[in-house]
């Protein structure tokens, strides 16, 4: 059996923040190309301009791609191996590292009403699955607090239908307008309960861009949900055009049959995620 050694996730989840934090995505990139060619607002397509600037000066300055680098979001995948130290507590001390020895703004406070700022951005949020595999998968995203504000669930009544779930959607959208830093990738979760939705939208802001659900109605909502959201003349920075959106996702599960959650993260951009096979 396979051992992980605590330095070496510790190394992981350091430099996964740095990369995060510095990098954006090409597949991103690429999309925000083909997006300015249909752009015909001209201060909308220089926002465009602006963004793919900023992804450059990032890059080559090894500077974070926005002064918000957000929460630490780890999606751990442990399969058939050995960890004979507190891998929660080596997740943190990754971060903690990452963090200080970067100058990254330290976002988190140690309790909501007291808001004392804990000096490391830790800790992190930590979500675990077993797999019958031989090695530990890390999936690795750093939330805004802009566009995790302007994120919602709504506990459906069972009878809703396909209709109800997008003018939900499209009505999340709407309110979160410029203040979420548009153009926006959408993650959208149907079923579970009512944790389970809000798990599986930010689970689907982990996926390539360039993908589409294996679903058929999942792909069906993810279609046309970007086309309608790029019709509500948000655009870049709510400046106004046809670029709301780069991407939706959409993630389902089974649900109670008394049930309907649907749980809507929003997400910049940037879509700072990473990942790692250890």
């Amino acid at each position: 059996m396979k051992k992980i050694k605590r330095a070496d996730l510790i190394e992981s989840i350091k430099n996964l923040c740095k990369e995060a934090n510095y990098y954006l995505d090409k597949n991103i990139l690429k999309k925000i190309e083909e997006l300015k060619e249909k752009e015909d607002k001209a201060i909308s397509l220089e926002v465009l301009k602006q963004i793919e600037e900023n992804a450059l000066i990032a890059e080559k300055k090894n500077l974070p791609l926005c002064q918000d680098t957000g929460t630490v979001v780890v999606f751990l995948e442990i399969g058939n191996i050995l960890i004979d130290f507190n891998i929660e507590e080596a997740i943190n001390k990754g971060v903690s590292l990452a963090y200080n020895e970067n100058y990254f703004r330290k976002s988190i406070v140690n309790h909501p009403l007291e808001r004392t700022n804990t000096l490391d951005n830790t800790p992190a949020i930590i979500h675990t699955k077993f797999t019958n595999t031989n090695c530990l998968k890390i999936k690795l995203a750093l939330k805004g607090g802009g566009s995790e504000n302007m994120s919602k669930i709504k506990m459906l009544t069972p009878t809703a239908g396909y209709e109800q779930v997008k003018n939900f959607v499209l009505a999340v959208v709407k309110e979160a307008g410029g203040k979420a830093c548009p153009p926006f990738i959408i993650g959208v979760g149907i079923g579970g309960n009512f944790e389970k939705s809000a798990l599986l939208a930010k689970e689907s802001l982990l996926r390539d861009i360039k993908d589409s659900s294996e679903i058929a109605i999942d792909k069906k909502l993810e279609t046309e949900l970007f086309a309608e959201i790029n019709k509500l003349n948000i655009g870049p920075m709510g400046f106004g055009g046809q670029t709301t959106a780069l991407a939706v996702k959409v993630n389902s599960y089974p649900c109670h049959i008394a049930s309907f959650p649907v749980a809507v993260n929003i997400q910049c951009h940037c879509a700072r995620h990473k990942e790692i096979i250890l």
